[in-house]
């Protein structure tokens, strides 16, 4: 069976079809939506694959959508259809048993089995051997700039199949709307495709292999690459030689400005920070201050006192983010960090708490509902709306205690490190 025909068999299409429809997302620029995509391609199908076997299908062009960045700009995102996001999907998921053989071991983005936290671990293990310059390469608007050319250059060398060579290249150059106006894609794989993640690796594969021949230590993830060597000189060396590789032989730009050498303790890497520790001697990890400040903010905008939503249905986004936030970063050291991130949220959830009883007949009530006795309650109820004061310096905090928010389902970040830290490090 050929490439494009295994591609195109009904069940591969089927598991595409699904993971589409479970991942949701926005629609593409023909407005369809996850919920009609199976009846439009049950009805469709037929004339769909016809239409790619003769080499006489148009994929759509994606919807261009700007993604703010944390640190000013924004990011470029395209958005294919729903049918377009199911046949790169079925692409995927042929082509990527198929290079993953061609893989390096140091790459870790999008590609299964494979994490963030890996990419970190392996960091971790070089700085712990000595290699304690950093160079870290910076590809200006990778997903933007990329030749497609070299790009459809490095497929055709691995999968020996003009019609699927064929389709991609056709996503590949389907163009933008961007406010109604169409723009044609002469560079680049836009970021938001199923298939963009499976091609960038393909790209800097070449770059991946170029290192290996060096006997170069690195790490990359997505394009996201940091090499680890032994002295200032080696690393001067390593950026001025491999920044021309890449400009030359990948016709890819690098961001001269943020290119730099840095020491393990200046470098943020998957919003990972990291430093040597006093008693052990060795480099460890730890979510970059950035990142925490991040996570802060967030809980802060759920904490929101004038924000009218019921206790219950905030403590489920809180738990949410908690969850996800600290699932990512568990391998880090930021115990006592996180001690105190707890404590400020069950201050600020007082907060919303003191408000939303209003009345100091309801707080009175409440307090008393929570074992104080019902002076110190009248008391403390009559204390007004200074909010701070009263969560902290009253009886609140007792009454509100953690583990009557425990009880109302609010996820410790202590506790849940603490299980996390400990299921990761042993």
């Amino acid at each position: 069976m050929k490439l494009i025909e295994k591609i195109l068999d009904k069940s591969n299409v089927r598991i595409a079809l699904e993971k589409v429809i479970s991942n949701k997302g926005a629609a593409g620029i023909d407005g369809m939506k996850v919920e009609d995509l199976r009846d439009y391609m049950n009805a469709n199908w037929t004339s769909i694959k016809q239409s790619i076997l003769e080499r006489s299908y148009k994929p759509a062009p994606v919807r261009r959508v700007e993604i703010p960045k944390p640190n000013g700009g924004v990011r470029k995102l395209g958005i294919p259809t729903v049918v377009d996001r199911t046949l790169q999907q079925s692409i995927v998921q042929i082509l990527t048993p198929i290079f993953e053989s061609e893989f390096q071991e140091n790459s870790y983005g999008f590609r299964p089995g494979r994490s963030c936290e890996q990419a970190v671990l392996k960091l971790l293990e070089y700085l712990n051997e000595g290699y304690e310059w950093i160079v870290d390469i910076d590809l200006e608007k990778f997903f933007d700039n990329v030749p497609q050319d070299k790009l459809m250059s490095y497929v055709g060398r691995v999968i020996h199949d003009p019609d699927t060579e064929s389709l991609i290249r056709k996503y590949l150059k389907s163009g933008v709307m961007e406010n109604g106006m169409y723009e044609a894609t002469e560079l680049g794989t836009p970021q938001g495709g199923n298939l963009s993640p499976l091609l960038s690796n393909v790209m800097l594969n070449e770059l991946d292999k170029e290192l290996v021949n060096r006997g170069l230590r690195y790490v990359r993830y997505a394009d996201d690459c940091v090499i680890a060597v032994g002295s200032s000189a080696s690393a001067s060396r390593v950026m001025h030689t491999i920044t021309k590789w890449i400009e030359h032989k990948l016709g890819l730009k690098v961001n001269a400005t943020k290119t730099h050498i840095c020491r393990p303790s200046k470098l943020k890497y998957l919003g990972f920070g990291f430093y040597k520790s006093s008693q052990t001697k060795q480099w460890t990890a730890r979510p970059h201050e950035s990142s925490v400040e991040k996570f802060q903010r967030k809980l802060k905008s759920l904490c929101k006192r004038s924000w009218s939503i019921s206790l219950t249905d905030r403590i489920a986004m809180l738990n949410s983010v908690i969850r996800g936030w600290i699932n990512y970063f568990s391998i880090g050291a930021m115990k006592s960090r996180i001690e105190k991130i707890d404590e400020h949220l069950r201050t600020m959830l007082r907060k919303v708490i003191w408000k939303q009883w209003k009345t100091p007949q309801k707080r009175t009530w409440g307090l008393r509902k929570l074992g104080i006795d019902k002076d110190l309650a009248k008391l403390t109820s009559y204390c007004g709306n200074r909010y701070e004061w009263v969560v902290r310096k009253t009886c609140v905090a007792r009454a509100i205690s953690k583990e009557i928010l425990t009880r109302r389902g609010l996820v410790s970040c202590l506790d849940y490190y603490t299980i996390r830290h400990s299921l990761k490090t042993n």
